[in-house]
C-alpha cells in the first residue's frame, strides 16, 4: 500500500511516497465506535491514548512474555486502523496528524523491542527476573496462587538469587583485573533488582492479611527472597559496579549506543548523524567562546573568559532576595517581549504562573531553574554545607538568572505549555524536547539577537548558558556513543564551560540517569537552532509579522521542528 510520509530531501522535509509494510492480522478487526464530531486522525489519536492508558494500569511494558505480546498486538492493531484511513482525502492538520501518529506507533514498537532486548541482556545476571516479575502479572490476571505453592515458588526463588550471586563471584575470580562485567551493565542490574523488589513487595501486600493460607505459608520465604534480592544488589553494587555503599548518588548511566540514537533522531525527523551534531555543537561552542572573550575584553580582565565568569558568578543576591530576584526578571522579560510586539501573551497566562523554592535533594539533579506555571527556584538552604551553599550562590547568581527566567516562564515554557492545553492539544501525545526545549532556546538566542544584555556581565551570563547547550550536545552523544564517560562529562562541564563540579555533576546525574530520553539535553541547542532557521525562513524569508510567527506556533501543538515547518509551507 502506497502512503505519503515525510522524507529528507537536501536537508529540507518534504511530502514523498513510501510502502508501508503489511500489518499481520489473524481476523479483520472489530468494529470500533470514535468520536464523529472530531475529524478522523484526530478521533483516532484521542482514542489510542485512552486505550494505553487503560492498558498500561493492567500490564507492564517490561512484563512476562505474554505481557509483550499484547502490547506488540495492542501497536499493530492500531497501525491498520490507521493504515485504512484515506490520506489523501485529509486535510493539513488531518495530513500532519496521519504522519505524527505513524511515526508514534512504528517507534513505540521498536522502542518495545528495544526495552525487551535490554532485559534479555541481563538475563545471565538475574536469571529469576521474568519469574518473579511473573508473580505481579498473574496478579494482573487475577490468577490467584495457593499458599502453600506459593511458598514453595518463593523459596525456590531464592535459591536462583544466591546461585546468580555465585555464578557472578566466580566470574569476578577468573577475571581477575579484568572487569567480568561492564559497570554499566552491573548498574542497570542493580537498578533492575530494586525494581523487583517493588514488584515482590506489590504482589505480598495484595495477600498478606487478607489471604489466611498465604499468610502462613509465605511471609518467611518471602522476607529470605527480599534479603537474598537486597545482598545480590549490594554485591553487584559494590563488587562488579565498584560503587560503594556510602555513595548515595553515584553518576554512572546507561549508554544507548548509535544504532538506538540513530533511530531517535529518525523518530525525530532530524536528518544528522550523532558525529555531525557533535560537529555543529563545537562550531556554536567556539562562536560562543569568541563572544566571551569580547565580553571579558569590555570588563577588563584581557581575553582570560573564565577570569571573567568568576567575576559574574560573584554578583549574587543575599540570602533571602532570590525570589524578589525572579519575579523582577519575569516580569521584565515580559515587558521586553510586549515593547516589541513579539507574540500574544493572554492575561491568564501572565497571572497563573507562581513560584517555589527547590528541595536540596532536587538540587542534586537540577541545579538551576525548572519551570512552566511554577517555577522552582535553586538557591542554597540553611543547612547545605559550606561549600555547597558557595556553589549554589555563584551558579544561582543574577546575571545568569536573568538570562534563563524568560525561558523557564514567558515566552518560555510557562506560556508554551499553556497554549498547548488549549490548541490542537491531543497533540501533546507527540510532545518531544525539540519543540519543548527548542522553543525555550530559540527564545535565549532572540533576546541575545535583540540586545536584551544590559552590558558585558548580561552578555557572559547569556553565553554561559549557550555554552552550557553546546556543552550538553557533546557530552551527551559522546556518552552513548561509549565516547565519554560520566566522570569525564562532569570534567568536560568543569573545565570547558566553567561549572561549578557540584552543579556539573548534577547536570551529569539528570543527563544520563535514565529520567530523560537520550537526546534530551541535545535537543535545547538543535531545536533552538531548528526554530531559528524556520524563523529566517518565514518571517525573514517570506515578511511575516514575528506575532504572527509566533501565535502561529504555540497554535499547532506538540511535534518534530521538521514537521512543524510542513503546517508553515501548507
Amino acid at each position: 500500500m502506497k502512503l505519503h510520509s515525510f522524507q529528507w530531501s537536501g536537508g529540507v522535509l518534504v511530502l514523498g511516497v513510501v510502502t508501508l509494510a503489511a500489518v499481520a492480522s489473524d481476523k479483520p478487526l472489530p468494529e470500533m465506535d470514535f468520536d464523529r464530531g472530531l475529524p478522523p486522525v484526530r478521533a483516532l489519536i484521542e482514542r489510542f491514548q485512552q486505550d494505553r492508558d487503560s492498558l498500561r494500569h493492567v500490564w507492564l511494558e517490561e512484563g512476562d512474555e505474554y505481557a509483550v505480546r499484547r502490547w506488540k498486538q495492542f501497536l499493530s492493531d492500531w497501525q491498520e486502523r490507521l493504515a485504512a484511513v484515506q490520506f489523501d482525502g485529509l486535510d493539513a492538520d488531518g495530513r500532519i496528524d496521519w504522519v505524527l501518529f505513524h511515526e508514534q506507533l512504528g517507534y513505540e514498537r521498536r522502542e518495545l523491542k528495544r526495552r525487551q532486548e535490554r532485559v534479555t541482556e541481563l538475563a545471565e545476571l538475574l536469571p529469576f527476573d521474568a519469574a518473579i516479575t511473573g508473580l505481579e502479572q498473574d496478579l494482573r490476571r487475577m490468577q490467584w496462587v495457593k499458599g502453600e505453592e506459593a511458598a514453595e515458588t518463593v523459596n525456590a526463588l531464592a535459591g536462583q538469587v544466591s546461585e546468580a550471586r555465585k555464578a557472578v563471584l566466580a566470574r569476578l575470580e577468573a577475571a581477575g583485573n579484568t572487569p567480568a562485567v561492564p559497570q554499566t551493565v552491573a548498574w542497570r542490574a542493580v537498578v533492575r533488582l530494586k525494581e523487583l523488589r517493588r514488584s515482590l513487595r506489590r504482589w505480598r501486600e495484595f495477600y498478606e492479611g487478607y489471604d489466611p493460607l498465604f499468610t502462613w505459608w509465605v511471609p518467611e520465604p518471602a522476607n529470605a527472597l527480599d534479603k537474598a534480592l537486597d545482598d545480590y544488589a549490594r554485591f553487584l553494587r559494590e563488587k562488579v559496579a565498584g560503587v560503594a555503599q556510602d555513595d548515595e548518588d553515584p553518576v554512572i548511566g546507561d549508554p544507548i549506543g548509535r544504532e538506538a540514537l540513530l533511530d531517535a533522531l529518525r523518530h525525530e525527523f532530524i536528518a544528522y548523524t550523532p558525529e555531525e551534531l557533535i560537529g555543529i555543537a563545537e562550531k556554536e561552542f567556539h562562536w560562543c567562546e569568541t563572544e566571551a572573550r569580547k565580553a571579558s575584553e569590555a570588563l577588563g580582565f584581557g581575553d582570560d573568559w573564565l577570569k571573567t565568569l568568576d567575576h559574574v558568578k560573584s554578583l549574587h543576591v543575599e540570602p533571602g532576595q532570590q525570589p524578589r530576584l525572579i519575579r523582577r526578571q519575569a516580569r521584565e522579560a515580559i515587558r521586553f517581549v510586549e515593547d516589541r510586539d513579539l507574540l500574544t501573551i493572554p492575561p491568564l497566562a501572565k497571572e497563573s504562573w507562581r513560584m517555589e523554592m527547590m528541595t536540596p535533594a532536587r538540587q542534586k539533579v537540577n541545579p538551576y531553574f525548572t519551570g512552566g506555571n511554577t517555577i522552582s527556584v535553586s538557591f542554597p538552604t540553611a543547612d547545605m554545607e559550606q561549600a555547597d551553599k558557595l556553589m549554589s550562590l555563584r551558579g544561582n547568581n543574577e546575571h545568569f538568572c536573568r538570562a534563563v527566567v524568560h525561558h523557564e516562564l514567558i515566552p518560555g515554557h510557562h506560556l508554551q505549555l499553556f497554549m498547548a492545553d488549549r490548541y490542537q492539544s491531543h497533540r501533546k501525545m507527540f510532545t518531544t524536547p525539540f519543540l519543548l526545549e527548542g522553543w525555550a532556546l530559540y527564545w535565549e538566542m532572540r533576546f541575545w539577537d535583540l540586545d536584551f544584555a544590559r552590558n558585558a556581565e548580561d552578555r557572559v551570563g547569556m553565553l554561559f548558558w549557550r555554552m552550557h547547550r553546546c556543552a550538553r550536545i557533546i557530552f551527551s552523544l559522546k556518552f552513548h556513543l561509549g565516547e565519554m564517560t560520566a566522570q569525564e562529562a562532569i570534567d568536560f562541564l568543569v573545565d570547558r564551560v566553567g561549572h561549578e563540579r557540584n552543579n556539573a555533576t548534577a547536570e551529569v546525574r539528570r543527563s544520563v540517569g535514565g529520567e530523560y530520553s537520550p537526546l534530551y539535553q541535545a535537543a535545547y541547542m538543535l531545536g533552538g537552532l531548528q526554530f531559528r532557521a524556520l524563523h529566517r525562513q518565514v518571517v525573514l524569508g517570506s515578511g511575516t509579522s514575528e506575532r504572527s510567527f509566533h501565535d502561529a506556533v504555540l497554535r499547532q501543538g506538540s511535534m518534530p521542528v521538521a514537521v512543524l515547518r510542513t503546517a508553515f509551507e501548507e
